[in-house]
Formats: C-alpha cells, sequence, structure tokens
C-alpha cells in the first residue's frame, strides 16, 4: 500500500485536477496527504472534498514534506507535486518497483512531461529528464517514490531545507539507488509560461549551481523567487 504525499500553498489552479486523477486510481492508493503551508486560497476547502488527510503546518517545502512523511502510515511514500498528473497505468508500474523486497533500498521517480507541447516545454522536459538520468539529479517535480526504512535511513527531508529540499535528498540517496520508472508523468507549464522558457530553466540551473558551491539558502530564495 502507498501513502502519496503532497506540499501545498495557494495551488487552487492545480490541486482539484490532481486529486481528481489520484481519487480516479486504483486501490494501490492507502491514503493521500495534503500538507497545506497555510495557503489563503481555496486550497485547503479543494483538499477537503476529496477523500484527503489534510494537514496545516508552517510553510516550507521541505518542512511540509517531513511532516507529511511522518504522518504517513504506509511503508511506501510517493511525493508529488500539487501540479502534478500520473499517467495511465503508474500503478502497475509502482507496483512492480515496490514488489521485491530488495526495492525497498531503492528509491524512484518518473520521466517529466509538461502539459502543453510547445517547442520550449519539450526543450526543458528533454533537459530535465537528460540531468535527472545523466546527472542522478531528479528534480520533486518527477515524484519520488521511497520506501520508509531508506527515507529514514538517509534522514528523510530536512525540516529547514526550504529551497532545494529534493536534491538534498536525493543527493543523500546516491546515484546506485536511484532508479527511474518507465512512466511519464505530467506536470503544469504555467511557472514557465509565467517566468519564460528561457529565464525559468536558466534561474533554476543557477540555483543549482549556486546550492552546489554552497550558497545560503537565503541567496537561493531570493534568486528562485
Amino acid at each position: 500500500m502507498l501513502s502519496i504525499i503532497i506540499p501545498t500553498l495557494n495551488a487552487e489552479a492545480t490541486v482539484d485536477r490532481t486529486l481528481q486523477s489520484l481519487r480516479a486510481s486504483s486501490t494501490l492508493i492507502n491514503e493521500v496527504l495534503v500538507i497545506d503551508g497555510g495557503s489563503t486560497d481555496d486550497t485547503a476547502r479543494i483538499a477537503t472534498q476529496h477523500d484527503t488527510k489534510l494537514i496545516v503546518c508552517t510553510p516550507g517545502r521541505g518542512r511540509q514534506l517531513a511532516r507529511g512523511a511522518a504522518e504517513a502510515q504506509s511503508p511506501w511514500m510517493l511525493f508529488l507535486h500539487a501540479d502534478s498528473i500520473l499517467p495511465k497505468g503508474w500503478e502497475a508500474i509502482v507496483n512492480r518497483f515496490t514488489a521485491p523486497e530488495r526495492h525497498q533500498q531503492l528509491a524512484a521517480y518518473f520521466r517529466l512531461d509538461f502539459d502543453t507541447h510547445s517547442g520550449g516545454a519539450k526543450r526543458v522536459a528533454l533537459l530535465a529528464n537528460w540531468r535527472a538520468q545523466a546527472l542522478n539529479l531528479p528534480y520533486g517535480d518527477q515524484g519520488l517514490l521511497i520506501h520508509r526504512s531508506l527515507y529514514d535511513e538517509v534522514g528523510g527531508y530536512v525540516p529547514e531545507q526550504a529551497i532545494m529540499e529534493d536534491v538534498d535528498l536525493v543527493r543523500r540517496i546516491g546515484p546506485m539507488r536511484l532508479r527511474r520508472l518507465n512512466a511519464t508523468l505530467q506536470t503544469s507549464a504555467q511557472r514557465y509560461q509565467t517566468g519564460g522558457w528561457w529565464a525559468r530553466p536558466l534561474r533554476n540551473l543557477t540555483c543549482l549551481g549556486l546550492y552546489l558551491l554552497g550558497a545560503s539558502q537565503s541567496i537561493l530564495l531570493r534568486l528562485y523567487r
């Protein structure tokens, strides 16, 4: 059985579609936890209209994800963004991955695609999938499937990590324990359409580089926003 953990903050534009897609899914899902960082829009109300467990906590991606993991009741956890849609047939793929006991020491992520098929979207998806595969650095928008035992072993999400919490965790998991699932997750293109298909990825890449060089979270947050 699987716990799905979704951190939210003012995600009313996308979270309903995400939760609808999960409700239409299989018996593989034991629970869906929505960890809200104090949204001022209709995110919390939308979440309560679905079969979810809504938890409100102090905002911060690392803090929200860590809280979700602490509340999860299933041995396997799937962390998703609030604008992510799992593909048809994902249940069988996840079920095959989680079945062998040895996979409890592995973590997995999805390929990335966008809900638009512009040239910019294809280019960014191609680069994101290359980064995840070649550099072993999948971001949170590709989902993360992980067993409780491995999550606890590597220390899980760090509550104080307000940015790059996804990179921080996958680096501790390590490349030898990361696998790419043979399925493609679809995410919203809105932030790229707003920020620009060139400018937004360049900003993300700059944040990654500065993070790897040891820049402070305050600097990264100012640049990211």
